[in-house]
């Protein structure tokens, strides 16, 4: 066994920490308050290839593994977690094509997103189907060489900027998972509408919208895989999607404890600083706990899949365990700047809002916790 790094990773993960700080902490509180999509970031992470981390090198791709990706991710996560979402974004939406798509659909989808800085978007959940992603109602219906495409997508990242989206609907809503087909759908297609951006409670840079779809036409050449196999395509993506979710929550974390450290040997209570009480000594002893067994989850995760091995029940257990960890390490940040915690001038509070989206999206805690118990009991 071996837990380093190579030399490589941490020359990544050195360059993406120096990004991070120089160019996402100093606009995270503006772009939080303001709701200001970060397209400069994302186009300067393009430009320094930290963006599309899943295109295989034979389509353009810098021909990262998970695990580079994951070492990414956390670096840039340190600058802000809604701004990572929004990076991220195109690794879940471009997945698919990367696991389902034929050579020729690689050729004609991946490359123009190394080319230049393209956006795309994952379309899966419904307004009225999140965990329950097998029971979407979106539906296509064969016209020729075509699908018509109908139906509506709800809080779909980047999806006010997106070019290009990658679609889960269904044959027929009857057929459960059986029925549902991942198909490719350029974003200027006509009988597309993009909703209104959703006012959220924290990631208020992530641009988060709901799609409608009235009868788009799309040419059957853009099914990944064939007719039936979206949730096959769906579920491999989320293998290798729910380590670099995680990230986000990891990163997230380390910049709480990071403040949480630095405020607690500046401020002193009973003459002496707060770091010299054990109260406060504990909740950041359970902080350092918590962000190493995160990040060994998340790495374990990612050299499952960079081996092909079965890695579902460890990027599960990842998502979740991340997740609710980043919920009460800025909780606890917040608790231990006090009064100031709770005052937007200081970044924690920013930071346990923005974590709370986490254990909700890319499936929930619940839903982590249903995968993780069918794979233990063997169903």
């Amino acid at each position: 066994m071996d837990f380093s790094l190579s030399t490589e990773q941490k020359e990544i993960f050195e360059v993406a920490r120096k990004f991070a700080i120089k160019e996402m902490l100093p606009k995270a509180a503006e772009f939080d308050e303001s709701a200001i999509f970060p397209r400069e970031i994302i186009d300067k992470a393009w430009e320094l290839g930290f963006t599309n981390t899943c295109i295989p090198s034979e389509y353009g791709g810098n021909g990262f593994s998970l695990l580079d990706a994951v070492t990414i991710g956390e670096a840039l996560s340190y600058g802000c977690m809604g701004m990572y979402t929004s990076i991220m974004c195109n690794d879940l939406a471009l997945s698919p094509i990367v696991i389902g798509g034929s050579a020729e659909q690689k050729e004609k989808f991946l490359r123009p997103f190394t080319e230049k800085p393209l956006l795309a978007s994952f379309c899966l959940t419904e307004p009225s189907h999140g965990s329950d992603a097998a029971g979407i109602q979106s539906r296509i219906k064969e016209d020729g060489d075509d699908y018509i495409l109908n139906g509506e997508k709800m809080w779909i990242t980047n999806a006010g900027h997106a070019d290009l989206l990658i679609v889960y609907c269904t044959i027929d809503p009857s057929l459960k998972h059986k029925g549902i087909t991942a198909i490719v759908v350029p974003a200027d297609l006509d009988g597309i509408t993009v909703g209104k951006k959703e006012n959220k409670m924290g990631q208020n840079c992530s641009d988060t919208c709901g799609i409608r779809f009235e009868n788009v036409r799309v040419p059957k050449e853009n099914v990944l895989g064939a007719v039936g196999e979206g949730w096959a395509i769906a579920m491999k993506t989320l293998d290798h999607s729910r380590p670099l979710v995680s990230t986000i929550a990891l990163g997230g974390s380390v910049r709480a404890m990071d403040c949480s450290i630095d405020y607690a040997n500046e401020r002193k209570q009973f003459g002496i600083p707060i770091s010299k009480h054990q109260s406060i000594q504990f909740m950041i002893a359970d902080m350092a706990q918590k962000i190493e067994a995160s990040r060994l989850l998340i790495q374990k995760a990612a050299w499952l899949s960079d081996n092909n091995l079965d890695s579902t029940l460890i990027a599960s257990a990842a998502k979740a365990f991340t997740a609710d960890s980043c919920m009460q390490i800025t909780t606890d940040a917040v608790q231990i700047y006090g009064g100031y915690g709770y005052s937007r001038e200081y970044p924690v509070e920013k930071l346990m809002r923005d974590a709370k989206l986490i254990q909700i999206y890319e499936g929930t805690s619940q839903i982590q916790r249903l995968v993780i118990s069918r794979k233990v009991l063997g169903k």
